[in-house]
């Protein structure tokens, strides 16, 4: 028996989300071999986007523009953001799951911030380049990121995308249940 391809293409460049999305989609689709590639997609948002709705938006745009470029079975997009909330300052990132026909939009788990970064990321800093520079590490952010800094590496950026991904995949493990 042939198994079937599933062509992914994640709106990034990098090497995190584009190993959350192989992960997601290979522990959901067990017997598919799967091929996923990243390309450069504009988020058309801030390079650090401080709101929910900035974060979702620019994940939105991601996946559009990949949708534009490349016939796949799955489009995908991550953005990561923060916000202050009314409990404190929290990064989290939205995630898109896209096909030529649906779509699944999800969330992380929010990690939450000190206010030494928050104020940093309101200077217009990225999350990253304040991590490198507080725990003087090096590109972070393509590595475990603020999560695995801030957990003592209990949890990375990879792990909280990848479990944010198998969440959004539930409309397409269950599509009669979803179908509208």
């Amino acid at each position: 028996m042939t198994k079937k391809t599933l062509s992914i293409i994640v709106g990034s460049n990098n090497p995190v989300k584009i190993n959350a999305a192989k992960i997601a989609i290979s522990t959901a689709f067990p017997s598919d071999d799967i091929s996923c590639q990243g390309m450069h997609a504009p988020s058309q948002v801030a390079d650090q986007p401080m709101t929910e709705g900035e974060t979702r938006l620019g994940a939105i745009n991601r996946v559009k523009y990949c949708q534009q470029q490349v016939d796949a079975d799955f489009y995908v997009a991550i953005e990561g953001g923060v916000d202050h909330f009314d409990y404190g300052c929290a990064a989290f990132a939205y995630v898109i799951i896209a096909t030529n026909k649906n779509q699944s939009i999800g969330r992380s788990a929010n990690l939450p911030l000190p206010n030494v970064v928050y104020k940093s990321l309101q200077q217009g800093e990225e999350l990253g380049h304040v991590m490198d520079r507080l725990f003087n590490t090096d590109n972070i952010k393509q590595k475990g990121g603020a999560m695995a800094l801030l957990t003592k590496n209990n949890a990375t950026r990879e792990s909280v995308y990848t479990q944010a991904l198998l969440l959004a995949l539930a409309p397409f493990l269950n599509e009669k249940l979803f179908e509208k």
